[in-house]
C-alpha cells in the first residue's frame, strides 16, 4: 500500500512506535483514527509525498505500536501523553517543527499537540472531529446512538475489553461499517490491516483506555485550557 515509503520503529517515551516515511519537502505528520492504523492514509500518502516529507505513525495502542498498562487516571493514554509520542517521533526523524493532518482519535491527539507544543506545530488540519469537551457537553440521544462506542468503551474494565476480545474482527467491522457506505468504502487491504491489529493482545485494553482518558483526564486538561483562555487559531 505504501510503495516508496520506508518503515521504521522509533523508541518513544513508553516503547516502540511504528512509523513510515517518504517523500520530499516540508515535514507533514499524519495521525489516524479508531480502530484504524497508519494504513488509513494509503489512498493519499503517495500524493502528499510529492510535495511533503510524509511521516505516518501508529498511535500507542494501535497498529504495531506499543501497548502498555494504564492507571486509574488513564494518564498513559491521555492525549497529552500521546502527543508527546508524536513529538518524539518527529524529533527522531529530524524535525522540530512540522505540519499535522489528523483524523478522528488522531485529531484529538493533534489538538492537544498544538495546545501543548505550539512551537512544534506550524499548521494543523483536523478531520471529522469537534472538541471533546463540546462533544460530551452537548450529548444528545441522536449522538449517543450514532456514537455508541464512546459510551461502551469507557465502562469499567474488564467488561468492554472482554466483549471486544471475544471477536475483535466483528468489533472492527461493526464500528467501521456503521456509516451509510458500509464496509464497501474501505480498501480490502486496509480493512484487513485493521482486523489484524485488532487481534494483537492488549489492543482492546488500549482502545478502551484511549476513550476512558477522553472522558476523564483529557477533559480536565481541556477545561484548564478553557479557563486559561487558550485558543488555537491562525
Amino acid at each position: 500500500m505504501f510503495e516508496g515509503f520506508s518503515q521504521r520503529d522509533i523508541e518513544g517515551p513508553a516503547g516502540r512506535l511504528r512509523t513510515l516515511q517518504g517523500g520530499r519537502g516540508a515535514p507533514l505528520l499524519l495521525l489516524h483514527g479508531h480502530p484504524q492504523t497508519h494504513a488509513m492514509w494509503h489512498a493519499v500518502a503517495g500524493e502528499l509525498a510529492k510535495v511533503f516529507t510524509v511521516v505516518m505513525m501508529d498511535l500507542r495502542g494501535y497498529g504495531d505500536s506499543v501497548r502498555i498498562a494504564s492507571d486509574a487516571d488513564h494518564q498513559a493514554y491521555s492525549k497529552r501523553t500521546m502527543a508527546q509520542d508524536a513529538v518524539a517521533v518527529m524529533q527522531a526523524c529530524g524535525f522540530s517543527r512540522f505540519q499535522v493532518l489528523a483524523h478522528d482519535r488522531g485529531a484529538r491527539v493533534a489538538h492537544r499537540l498544538a495546545a501543548d507544543h505550539p512551537d512544534a506545530v506550524e499548521r494543523l488540519m483536523l478531520l471529522d472531529i469537534a472538541p471533546t469537551l463540546a462533544m460530551y457537553g452537548n450529548t444528545t440521544d441522536v449522538f449517543a446512538r450514532a456514537y455508541w462506542h464512546w459510551f461502551f468503551l469507557i465502562q469499567p474494565p474488564p467488561l468492554p475489553e472482554a466483549l471486544i476480545e471475544s471477536d475483535p474482527v466483528r468489533y472492527v467491522r461493526s464500528v467501521m461499517g456503521k456509516r451509510h457506505a458500509g464496509l464497501a468504502a474501505f480498501a480490502p487491504a486496509a480493512l484487513a490491516e485493521y482486523e489484524r491489529c485488532a487481534q494483537i493482545p492488549g489492543t482492546a485494553a488500549s482502545i478502551c483506555e484511549d476513550y476512558r482518558a477522553s472522558a476523564g483526564i483529557d477533559l480536565v486538561h481541556d477545561r484548564a485550557d478553557v479557563a486559561a483562555g487558550l485558543r488555537l487559531g491562525a
